[in-house]
């Protein structure tokens, strides 16, 4: 695949999650609402700006949702460029895609790709952590699917910027008790130093 984009720059449009139902609903696969926004589902409002919408679905399940999105040019982002457009399969270790229209400039959605194996969710930095993918998924009160916040803020944990610190703070006073033990133990796999450990008790 060559270098077909560049950078990884550009203009991204601002996309509501409510609008994902209608950019995605014939996507023949599970698919759910990922990054800052799906934190923002799980306490039931907006708690910052956000650049763009991100979008998860399963690595096995691209070549269906590829297929789905004829009308969409999708590019691999990796290592601060874009590599494409992407047309049935990603080299390994990809884990982003960027997508905008065809023919269009704009980025609309950032898809995100989560391994499992059987019905288990695999965290792909560390691939002893693992749940039942039945437990991965939530859904909000109008049945929008999202990533459940201990599994995104597992993913925030491994580079914490100043939002992601933000993003704990705010989102883990919500978790029960059960996600918290989740994330906790999860984190001490990761680092047993992790600040967020600690603060999780």
């Amino acid at each position: 695949m060559n270098v077909a984009h560049g950078p990884a720059a550009g203009q991204w449009l601002a996309v509501h999650p409510r609008e994902a139902p209608a950019l995605l609903g014939h996507v023949p696969a599970r698919w759910w609402i990922a990054g800052g926004w799906a934190l923002d589902l799980f306490v039931g409002r907006q708690r910052r700006p956000h650049k763009d919408l991100d979008i998860g679905i399963l690595r096995r399940d691209l070549q269906p949702t590829l297929a789905a999105l004829s009308g969409w040019e999708l590019f691999e982002a990796r290592g601060g460029e874009l590599f494409g457009p992407v047309t049935s399969a990603v080299r390994a270790g990809i884990s982003s895609l960027w997508a905008r229209r065809a023919g269009a400039h704009e980025w609309v959605f950032e898809l995100m790709l989560d391994d499992c194996e059987a019905e288990q969710w695999v965290f792909r930095r560390d691939r002893r952590i693992r749940r039942a993918l039945d437990t991965v998924v939530r859904h909000d009160r109008e049945g929008l699917p999202y990533l459940a916040p201990e599994v995104q803020l597992l993913y925030k944990a491994s580079h914490t910027r100043r939002e992601d610190d933000l993003d704990f703070e705010d989102v883990s006073a919500h978790l029960d008790e059960a996600a918290r033990r989740w994330l906790s133990a999860a984190l001490s796999q990761l680092d047993p130093q992790h600040r967020w450990v600690r603060a999780l008790g």
